[in-house]
């Protein structure tokens, strides 16, 4: 049997954790041929040695000055030029693009261009440059596959019906770590508590994103973009128990789900099987012991950033940037202690209200907007870059 010839971006972070997981199960089925971190080396040098990874990628400044070039016949590669570089010349059947926030897009840029398969699970890349996305798409021929467990679960339940069989799709939402805490008790909200997710293992940043729900606006524009579907098709709905990952409505009324425990290895499992489905034992699910299963409407009032980021997808353009950089930002604010939790919204609130708007903005704008707007709000608070 030929192996798939995978690349992964990110591997040192939760979901790239979870890939090598999966790639250990299905080994006589894949293998990794270029691995990345931004500047964790030890672990990624570590999980070279365990599955002979031959190409690595470090991206921090500061880690790649005590890197030599060749580490156990290893060849290194450092910073997103060269990085980008090798994703245009290196041999590989799909890449999972797992890095997190902004840092992410041009990387997904280069292996569209490669007319390669994109296993996507870096939000970022569609949130920012969609309509980009797309152009390239149409003009190389690659494909994406999602990666998010809500995505996944669209892209199984819609399989090949076509998009005027579909009424509406309905992406679920745990509700993060503060679901049922009374709104009074949000200011004393500490960056611990906002880490702990009640049903999921993830990044810092998806996790914090979950706990209000800016997470949940990020992917109904990923929605948008994948399925080509306009925002009123698309909604969003609390679904504490995290089983049901998301849901296809028919016109005919009817409503096809996939569903299992939370578990991202079933997802990334998907994506680097397609269009099979390998056989696996990562992810179990006993109906019998699977709690009842509820849903609800969103708040406005406790999830303000959810409908703050939904309302910049439905004006595109530029403003979806702006929504990201300024959360991204205003994160940074919560963890370093300069701000509460509760201020990340107003954060993000006043960024799009001082922005600028743009229609069609190039990478080059994307890429410049993002980090004004990143910059300026940590200068603002005193932070240095």
């Amino acid at each position: 049997m030929v192996k798939k010839k995978v690349v992964l971006l990110g591997a040192t972070g939760s979901i790239g954790k979870s890939t090598l997981e999966v790639i250990r199960e299905q080994s006589a089925k894949l293998e990794i041929v270029l691995a990345t971190a931004h500047s964790n080396a030890v672990e990624l040098f570590l999980s070279a040695d365990k599955f002979n990874i031959p190409n690595l990628v470090i991206t921090d400044e500061q880690a790649i000055r005590a890197i030599p070039p060749i580490i156990n016949n290893r060849k290194i590669y450092r910073g997103e030029s060269e990085l980008l570089k090798v994703l245009n010349e290196l041999d590989y059947d799909i890449a999972v693009n797992a890095i997190s926030g902004s840092a992410g897009l041009r990387s997904t840029m280069a292996i569209l261009q490669r007319g390669k398969t994109l296993a996507l699970a870096n939000k970022e890349s569609l949130v920012m440059a969609g309509h980009l996305v797309k152009e390239l798409q149409a003009k190389y021929g690659s494909k994406i596959i999602p990666v998010d467990s809500e995505h996944s679960a669209l892209y199984q339940a819609i399989g090949k019906h076509p998009q005027q069989e579909i009424r509406k799709v309905h992406i679920t939402a745990s509700g993060g770590a503060f679901r049922t805490l009374p709104l009074e008790d949000f200011h004393k909200i500490t960056v611990e508590q906002a880490l702990k997710h009640p049903n999921w293992e993830m990044g810092a940043k998806v996790t914090l994103d979950s706990a209000t729900m800016f997470n949940k606006a990020l992917e109904v524009m990923e929605a948008h973009w994948l399925f080509d579907l306009s925002y009123d098709r698309i909604k969003a709905v609390l679904h504490p128990q995290s089983v049901i990952h998301s849901l296809v409505e028919y016109v005919d009324g009817s409503f096809l789900a996939q569903m299992s425990v939370p578990d991202m290895k079933l997802p990334i499992l998907y994506a680097l099987s397609y269009p099979e489905r390998y056989e696996s034992n990562l992810v179990q699910t006993d109906l019998l012991q699977l709690p009842a299963l509820t849903f609800a409407e969103i708040s406005p009032s406790r999830y303000p950033l959810y409908y703050l980021g939904v309302e910049s997808g439905k004006q595109g353009g530029i403003l979806p940037t702006v929504a990201n950089a300024a959360n991204e930002a205003a994160l940074k604010l919560f963890t370093a202690g300069k701000i509460g939790f509760t201020k990340i919204a107003e954060v993000v609130e006043k960024a799009l209200q001082k922005a600028d708007q743009s229609e069609h903005p190039e990478l080059e704008e994307i890429t410049r907007i993002n980090r004004k707007t990143y910059a300026e709000i940590l200068t603002e608070q005193g932070i240095k870059l």
